[in-house]
């Protein structure tokens, strides 16, 4: 790719299929029931932790991913099939806990919390497994430096949008109560739900197992 062509529509698509594989909102809920009776400092530093980890993990699944494809011999088919199954589990969860607001995920007795903010808040909630299997699959169509740079800066955008957003709960959470968490958690959970099964019907169109889906 050179500078005469880039398609900004078509960096903004990437953009926001970033956003919805590694922005806040997957990791809203889970984090805030997992952070509850943190104090806000604790609280910063799991933030703070969560977004660098998962940023860190993007960025080298941007840069060797193609190569890991290679390495264990699996293909874009089969990741966009396997992304998709783990990305309805995570669906699955969202509404089940939707369902209840009673039943927010909390902070297991005795974990650590720096612990916590690797796995599973940083992988899989805010670097869920659709952004797992985009980036996979953007490593290998990368042909030039220009676009290499492109997608790190992509990246840190919405690492940086993440910061933003994990940094300030403190702030933000007071405009958030259980009803409309929980009304939110039901819409994106199927819109979630949706994703994966559009992940799995692309890997399954792919393999040639059923006709190709024209959008």
């Amino acid at each position: 790719m050179t500078v005469g062509e880039i398609d900004i529509w078509q960096l903004l698509d990437i953009l926001i299929l970033l956003l919805i594989g590694m922005g806040p909102k997957v990791a809203l809920v889970p984090f805030l029931g997992a952070t509850a009776d943190m104090d806000g400092e604790t609280q910063k530093k799991v933030a703070r932790k969560m977004v660098g980890t998962a940023t860190s993990v993007a960025l080298v699944l941007l840069v060797l991913g193609a190569f890991l494809m290679k390495l264990l011999h699996f293909s874009p088919e089969a990741l966009f099939i396997a992304g998709g199954i783990v990305f309805l589990l995570v669906a699955l969860r969202m509404l089940a806990e939707a369902g209840g607001a009673e039943e927010q995920p909390q902070t297991p007795t005795g974990r650590d919390p720096m612990a916590m903010a690797l796995y599973p808040l940083a992988v899989p909630y805010l670097l869920n497994p659709a952004g797992i299997t985009l980036l996979i699959i953007y490593s290998g169509a990368i042909d030039s430096w220009l676009m290499l740079g492109i997608m790190v800066i992509l990246v840190l955008l919405v690492g940086a949008v993440d910061w933003l957003v994990f940094t300030n709960l403190d702030r933000i959470s007071k405009h958030l109560d259980k009803s409309r968490m929980a009304v939110t958690e039901a819409v994106f959970g199927v819109l979630l739900a949706a994703l994966a099964v559009e992940l799995v019907l692309k890997g399954l169109a792919d393999l040639g197992v059923i006709q190709n889906i024209v959008h």
